[in-house]
């Protein structure tokens, strides 16, 4: 038992150092996109929204196929191929001169992440134990944000010398970690038994409650996606420079590393997870509807503030929410599939929120994209809340602590 113990516990220190070379490879080189393709080298911004676009889509949307093939052949295999192909993706953007060859190394990127993120997520579920999961999920934000920022200063910091130089540290990093997770990594299986591909894929899309689940969190997620859209256009146009948004990720930061830990554990023990998700949405939903109407940067960033604390509060909660419905014989399949919640709202997020700010200005109606997330927002509320009634779901673990 103490052996049991043990590896989980040294479990839990190799996730936390994998998830922030992770995340410091991710943002070195993903939020200067846009700054070197349409600022430097006048591309249009279509093009690259494309790129983005497919790189979101095609991890998570076919994360279900990742984690699937996690269950059959184990994390660490999948875990190496993927990270080594993600770093391919980083080099082939370092020397791309045509939007195909963009759109080549985000797809490259996009397919590396979706064979490493479902098994990734699911050795969380294995190695963590279920009450414990709520704080370790808050660890992993608080690294999230921490790792955002210093990677993204990192990569403004390289780009005034060279592109190719913030790929390449993007690269390297990655490398650096399928190399860490190739060494250190046991051959841990993902499953309790060794499921085939087609299996733990059915067993997933017969779960109609974690299909249901996962089909509703698209309105969260149109929500959440705001934070990399249309609340940096409105401190822009507010503030009139661009310069202003880095004091909105800073805000993100200082809460994110000040508050979801201990609002984590606060809330583990006196509130259910579906209620602790509603509750953040809400709040996500009640900041978001007047931003249309407000007109300084101090009642902007206040909304934004709110904003983030409903993420806070909500975030952990989905999470653990998403592995405490995940069935153990297909942890890698669920993982994955739970994916494509942020698959189908990040698109319509970006693709429709884009259009309804650029529609408000053209009818001179601002606050016409912020009532239309408010209505979307509360519409999930309402389904979250319909199905984990408890006329409809039968007590199990999702009691606080379980």
């Amino acid at each position: 038992m103490a052996s049991v113990s043990q590896a989980r516990s040294l479990g839990k220190y190799f996730l936390l150092i994998d998830n922030m070379l992770v995340v410091l490879g991710f943002f070195v080189v993903f939020p200067l996109i846009s700054i070197r393709f349409v600022d430097q080298l006048g591309w249009a911004a279509l093009m690259v929204g494309i790129a983005l676009g497919l790189r979101q889509f095609i991890q998570q949307g076919l994360g279900i196929f990742g984690g699937a093939i996690a269950d059959r052949l184990g994390a660490r295999p999948m875990i190496v191929t993927g990270m080594l192909m993600r770093a391919a993706g980083f080099a082939t953007m370092a020397v791309a001169q045509e939007p195909w060859m963009l759109w080549l190394s985000c797809i490259l990127s996009g397919l590396g992440g979706t064979l490493f993120d479902p098994p990734r997520s699911a050795l969380v579920v294995k190695l963590v134990r279920p009450h414990q999961r709520g704080r370790f999920f808050s660890l992993l934000m608080m690294q999230d944000s921490a790792g955002a920022v210093i990677g993204a200063l990192l990569g403004s910091w390289l780009l005034q010398y060279d592109f190719r130089l913030v790929c390449g540290a993007g690269a390297l990093l990655f490398v650096i970690c399928a190399g860490f997770n190739a060494w250190l990594l046991p051959d841990w299986k993902l499953s309790t038994i060794r499921t085939p591909m087609r299996e733990g894929m059915s067993r997933v899309l017969r779960d109609k409650r974690f299909v249901t689940y996962v089909l509703t969190l698209t309105g969260y997620y149109m929500l959440a996606v705001q934070v990399m859209l249309m609340l940096p256009i409105m401190v822009n146009d507010i503030a009139g420079t661009p310069a202003a948004v880095k004091w909105m990720y800073a805000i993100e930061a200082t809460l994110s590393l000040t508050l979801l830990y201990p609002v984590a554990r606060w809330s583990e023990k006196r509130f259910r997870l579906e209620h602790r998700l509603m509750a953040g949405l809400l709040l996500m939903t009640l900041s978001l509807l007047p931003i249309g109407l407000v007109g300084t940067l101090q009642q902007l960033f206040t909304l934004i503030c709110l904003f983030y604390i409903g993420s806070i509060i909500a975030e952990p909660a989905r999470e653990t929410l998403s592995a405490s419905l995940a069935d153990s014989r297909a942890r890698g399949s669920y993982m994955g599939f739970s994916r494509l919640g942020l698959a189908f709202g990040g698109a319509l997020g970006y693709a429709g929120g884009g259009w309804l700010f650029d529609a408000g200005k053209t009818f001179q109606q601002p606050e016409l994209p912020w009532m239309m997330l408010g209505v979307i927002g509360v519409a999930t509320c309402f389904a979250l809340w319909w199905q984990f009634s408890q006329k409809r779901l039968e007590p199990s673990m999702l009691e606080p602590g379980s």
